[in-house]
Order: structure tokens, then C-alpha cells, then sequence
């Protein structure tokens, strides 16, 4: 089992910079592939970015140059850096883990900009 924790939501004004943080718990060793969805009111949850164990990182093409994934020296903690941040960007942002046999969620955290 694995545990994710997020943190670092909040409200910024258009333009400004939020960095989330997700820390991961339990059966950290067997985590390939760590990562971030968000979902916005009314909207289906969408992915954001990946990245593996090995430190490749992939974006969903409307994030990329506004959006950095990284892990932690540990590889149990993922980070989000957002800049230049957009309203349409407001939403529920949720850490997401991979294992061989499963995917796990943390609780999410809420990011809203205002315009």
C-alpha cells in the first residue's frame, strides 16, 4: 500500500507561481512512476505530467514551459512547480503513483487563480 500526501494549493492571482508537494508513504520501493491529474469543476480529470523512477519527465502539451515535475533525492516525494499561472488552471490537483499491481491517489489540494 501507498499513501500520498499533498501540499502547497492555494490561491494565487493570474500570472503568480505555486509549487505543490506530495509526499508518499508505505511501499515506497515499489513505486515506478509518480505524477499529478487535476480536475477542474465539471471536467473530467486530466492528466498534468509524469515522471519515473529514473527522473524522465513527460507533459501534457498545454503544460509544457508553464509546468515542472520533479522527485526528491528520496524518490518518495513529487514536486509540481506552476508559473505563469492562468484561471484556467484552477482546480483540484491530486498526486498520482504507479506500482507493478497498482495506482494510488492522494486527497488532492486546491489551486485557484484569480484573474
Amino acid at each position: 500500500q501507498v499513501q500520498l500526501v499533498e501540499s502547497g494549493g492555494g490561491l494565487v492571482q493570474a500570472g503568480g507561481s505555486l509549487r505543490l508537494s506530495c509526499v508518499a508513504s508505505g511501499s515506497i520501493l515499489s513505486i515506478n512512476v509518480m505524477g499529478w491529474y487535476r480536475q477542474a469543476p465539471g471536467k473530467q480529470r486530466e492528466l498534468v505530467a509524469t515522471i519515473g523512477s529514473g527522473g524522465s519527465a513527460h507533459y501534457v502539451d498545454s503544460m509544457k514551459g508553464r509546468f515542472t515535475i520533479s522527485r526528491g533525492n528520496a524518490k518518495n516525494m513529487v514536486f509540481l512547480q506552476m508559473n505563469n499561472l492562468e484561471p484556467e488552471d484552477t482546480a483540484v490537483y491530486y498526486c498520482w503513483a504507479v506500482t507493478l499491481k497498482n495506482d494510488y491517489w492522494g486527497q488532492g489540494t486546491q489551486v485557484t487563480v484569480s484573474s
